[in-house]
């Protein structure tokens, strides 16, 4: 005798297909909590934007990641003046 109540292999199905569309919900949301919280924590390192971006002049950041740059010896004195002057000329 059969017990299942007259649904066969479709109950069978269905209850594949739910089981898996559970899982694949879980598992999507775990990701998206993820992809929050790292970029939420990537947002509080950054910190607040330099003064000269709130002004509208890029321009100024450009020069500060240059003296950055010259600061931990990464350029040398010539190629920063070189640099600056550029930048300068194009403001």
């Amino acid at each position: 005798m059969w017990y299942d109540g007259g649904w066969s292999w479709g109950g069978w199905l269905i209850m594949t297909a739910i089981m898996v569309l559970f899982w694949g919900l879980v598992i999507a949301g775990l990701i998206a909590l993820l992809h929050y919280l790292a970029t939420t924590r990537r947002s509080h390192q950054a910190g607040p934007p330099p003064p000269s971006a709130e002004w509208g002049r890029p321009s100024r950041r450009a020069e500060d990641l240059l003296a950055e740059r010259f600061a931990r010896g990464e350029i040398d004195e010539d190629e920063y003046k070189r640099r600056l002057a550029l930048l300068r000329e194009h403001q």
